[in-house]
């Protein structure tokens, strides 16, 4: 006790460490973690995860302003609008199972750092193509690429917290989603309307949309690079057994966040558990993280892994939260994606009503009715037609919105739970949708789409942080892959869909979205309370 006290006098900033189990027996994560102190590691951490995610954010909608300002380049009918938007759906419900069974096996920083960049470089070449069935391949790709990025960003940020802080930095990640909702209008405001930056060369051609393009693949690139310099998640790394280079990221984490010497961490040894990454990892002392994807041999025993745990997720006590979560995934990702990417379009159909009957008051549906009648043929394609400047300045006043609840969420979690929220956020959400069907001017249609823009972006913020807690280490990112791809699985469908309903039968998607979110609002209730423990 003695030494103790003067070490504690020595060394008055270091972490002050209940019990002395683990000097004999190790020390457990949760106790590791503490001793690492809270500071400089932990904020370079969570602002590149957050800018991960608001790249992610930026990824998603890109389309939206794609869309009108493409049509002419491409020649693209209604059908092949609908198409492009869900080509990059339809690589998320694929990419995010797969990047999470790989992230569960062989790590979050290598897994994380191959999502970015292939999403970059795809971006960027996508700018330069010039045939629309390859656009849609490589935004199929870029979609397949963000998916994994967003899946994994959460539980890699969450898996550096002890639990007292764990939950409100987690709910910090809306803000940067946010962030990312309000940089898309801005980039293509100021990047779309240029003149002049048009580059012509026989049948190529480069406008100021593929500029646009391409400028939202830079980020991906400078983050992934910028990845490179922080560690593997510890968690993971004591799962797989590898606890020395655990234990060697955890002197890492107290230096940056101490200043001092790693040699002064006073945790000296962790404490070993029974691996449970997957039955094949207990009868081997390889680690699953040192597999070779090029070896048949490796390859055939990482598929084991994957299998491993995919049935884990499908069995008790997982099953009721896999369920769970992948229905509410579904609901929220449905409406979400879908509104989110026609509210451009919506905004374009008001601005063009408004302007052929001044001072006239329209539904959404009356509106997109009339437009879509009345539409002249003799510029099928739009190539004449320029984006209104209020589209872009709507979009971002749907972003700020969003800045209120981003700020209230962090700030208020504790008290309140995230479950609280959740319920919360999707049920206004659906009342919300509900009220679409009653706007009767741009004004009102704008009020309502921030709302809506601010409840459920944080419900899928709040969706992720739950799930960080739900699961244990071996099965965490991939639970929260399941749920996207249940979620982007509802998202492709309702962009398929979407695109001839709101022409068709307005009222349809806002009685089946309202639904989805009302559905959804309700299973939150069947979960537990979450951030209370220590992570498992």
């Amino acid at each position: 006790m003695i030494e103790l006290h003067l070490e504690v006098e020595i060394f008055p900033n270091r972490p002050i460490l209940a019990g002395l189990d683990f000097l004999e027996h190790g020390a457990d994560f949760e106790a590791a973690i503490s001793a690492t102190g809270f500071g400089r590691f932990h904020f370079c951490l969570l602002a590149v995860t957050g800018l991960i995610y608001a790249n992610t954010a930026i990824g998603i909608t890109i389309v939206s302003f794609v869309l009108p300002s493409a049509t002419c380049d491409f020649r693209m009918t209604s059908a092949d609008k609908g198409w492009l938007t869900a080509a990059p759906m339809l690589g998320m419900v694929i990419g995010s199972y797969f990047w999470g069974c790989l992230a569960d096996t062989k790590g979050r920083k290598v897994v994380l750092v191959s999502t970015l960049l292939l999403d970059g470089v795809v971006g960027i070449i996508s700018s330069f193509v010039q045939i629309l069935p390859i656009f849609m391949a490589c935004r199929f790709v870029n979609g397949f690429a963000v998916a994994g990025a967003m899946g994994i960003c959460f539980p890699y940020l969450g898996e550096f917290q002890q639990t007292k802080y764990r939950e409100k930095i987690l709910c910090w990640m809306e803000m940067f989603w946010t962030l990312g909702v309000i940089l898309l209008p801005l980039i293509a405001w100021g990047i779309i309307p240029i003149q002049g930056i048009r580059v012509e060369s026989g049948a190529f051609s480069y406008d100021s949309w593929n500029w646009f393009v391409a400028a939202c693949g830079v980020p991906s690139l400078l983050l992934g690079f910028w990845l490179f310099s922080f560690p593997e998640s510890p968690k993971f790394m004591m799962e797989c057994g590898d606890y020395d280079d655990a234990l060697k990221c955890l002197k890492s984490v107290y230096r940056q966040n101490t200043g001092d010497d790693p040699d002064n961490y006073p945790i000296k040894s962790l404490k070993e558990k029974v691996r449970t990454v997957s039955v094949a990892s207990q009868s081997s002392q390889k680690s699953v993280r040192s597999l070779s994807m090029r070896k048949r041999k490796d390859l055939k025993r990482l598929f084991t892994e994957i299998w491993t745990q995919t049935k884990a997720l499908c069995r008790p006590p997982y099953l009721k939260y896999t369920i769970l979560t992948c229905l509410i995934q579904f609901g929220l990702t449905t409406s979400y994606y879908t509104l989110m990417i026609w509210f451009p379009e919506l905004f374009n159909r008001y601005e063009e009503f408004e302007h052929r009957f001044p001072n006239t008051s329209a539904s959404v549906c009356d509106v997109s009715s009339i437009v879509v009648v009345d539409e002249a043929s003799s510029d099928p394609f739009d190539c004449e037609k320029v984006i209104d400047q209020s589209v872009y300045m709507h979009t971002l006043i749907v972003g700020l919105a969003c800045i209120p609840t981003s700020l209230w969420l962090p700030l208020c979690v504790h008290k309140l739970g995230a479950k609280f929220f959740l319920i919360f956020s999707l049920s206004f959400a659906g009342v919300v949708t509900v009220g679409l069907y009653y706007v009767q001017n741009s004004i009102q249609n704008l009020v309502l789409s921030c709302i809506f823009e601010a409840l459920t972006s944080l419900a899928i913020s709040l969706v992720f942080c739950v799930l960080v807690d739900l699961f244990p280490t071996n099965l965490r990112v991939m639970a929260a892959a399941l749920s996207l791809t249940a979620g982007r699985g509802g998202g492709l469908i309702g962009n398929l869909s979407f695109g001839y309903l709101i022409d068709l039968a307005c009222v349809v998607p806002i009685v089946v979205f309202s639904a989805f979110l009302f559905i959804a609002a309700i299973l939150c209730f069947f979960l537990p309370k979450t951030g209370q423990e220590a992570l498992d």
